[in-house]
């Protein structure tokens, strides 16, 4: 039971951290949103200039030595170098000013070969190494953290203010499939404009993702969009990708529909097969590894929520393709067509009423 006093201490933390719906503040415990910065990347710097703009922001005290600014649940904090390696950020951040992080946004540049301007999101890991391989772009190889809950509705939001907006002609849209590091305990999302120096400083690109980030963590005082709750979205279907290429085209257009959220996509790369020496044997290799990373890291980010799967066939080999699904199966994960997707959240949306 909770006593008169410990309420209102934690009413008295409350106010003085400025808390406000929707953040949470616990018998004292104030939780944050921590917009993790890296000040030599110009796509991440320019991201949070154009948040702080957005509304009043204080400058805070400094975290190991670099500088952090709040508003309301949210916390800027500036790094000194690349981000990919700065693993344990959260325990980090709580450790040196108690505040318990429940969720970390990274704005970033995006690097690609093909050079086309670009705005992307995803979430990270990288659960298809060795677990004793060094992984070259940080993470803990053969591992995942949880992905972000808001991966879905902010996918959609680009895609929306994308379309109307001239601050970013001529820029791709485009989900990302799991990829790189750090290594953290709390869910995450990068979200990138690409995709080489050309544009990685282009302001226009770096406002439109700053208002996503404002308005989706309700910044602007309304409650956000993406968050999840595990009572209020229980049973909700939540996505896993499995195969096809780095910009996870099933998940782009699945990830589209109402009511459906998004967990990690793992691209063919990421589900590395062995062939097996004797016909009927189970497959080699970590894509097993890389599948129950995905499922258990999603799992931890959408409590109460229902965890499908749903595969390119196109990108694997028949022998492949039965092993994900005999797999899968043991996992007790649904395994599913987009038609069959579909049909679920047509059922899930007719069950709401």
């Amino acid at each position: 039971m909770v006593s008169a006093y410990s309420a209102s201490l934690s009413i008295l933390v409350c106010a003085r951290y400025e808390m406000l719906i929707p953040f949470a503040c616990f018998m004292g415990e104030v939780h944050v949103v921590l917009i993790a910065v890296s000040a030599t990347d110009i796509a991440s710097t320019n991201q949070s200039d154009a948040l702080m703009k957005m509304s009043q922001w204080e400058s805070s005290h400094r975290v190991e030595g670099q500088p952090t600014f709040k508003r309301l649940h949210a916390r800027i904090w500036v790094l000194p170098g690349s981000v990919l390696r700065e693993d344990f950020l959260a325990r980090r951040w709580m450790d040196a000013t108690g505040e318990i992080v429940d969720e970390i946004i990274f704005p970033s540049r995006h690097s690609a070969a093909s050079a086309r301007p670009s705005l992307t999101l995803h979430p990270i890991g990288v659960m298809q190494l060795d677990e004793d391989e060094v992984p070259p772009y940080g993470g803990k190889s053969g591992d995942a953290p949880p992905p972000s809950t808001r991966l879905a509705s902010w996918w959609q939001e680009l895609i929306r203010v994308s379309k109307h907006s001239d601050l970013v002609e001529g820029f791709d849209t485009s989900l990302e499939v799991t990829h790189h590091g750090p290594w953290i305990e709390v869910p995450s999302l990068f979200i990138e404009v690409g995709s080489t120096a050309e544009t990685w400083g282009h302001e226009g690109a770096a406002n439109l993702l700053a208002d996503i980030i404002h308005r989706g963590l309700g910044l602007d005082g309304s409650e956000g969009f993406g968050s999840w709750d595990s009572q209020r979205d229980r049973d909700q279907p939540v996505l896993i990708t499995l195969g096809g290429g780095h910009y996870a085209p099933r998940a782009n257009n699945l990830g589209l529909q109402p009511g459906l959220r998004i967990g990690h996509m793992l691209a063919t790369y990421a589900l590395p097969f062995t062939a097996p020496q004797i016909e009927g044997e189970e497959p080699q290799g970590n894509w097993k590894q890389s599948i129950n990373a995905a499922f258990e890291a999603t799992k931890r980010a959408y409590p109460n929520g229902k965890i499908i799967f749903s595969m390119d066939k196109k990108a694997f080999k028949g022998w492949q393709r039965q092993a994900i699904r005999n797999h899968l199966a043991l996992l007790e994960a649904p395994l599913l067509t987009s038609k069959g997707v579909l049909a679920l959240l047509e059922a899930s949306s007719s069950n709401a009423y």
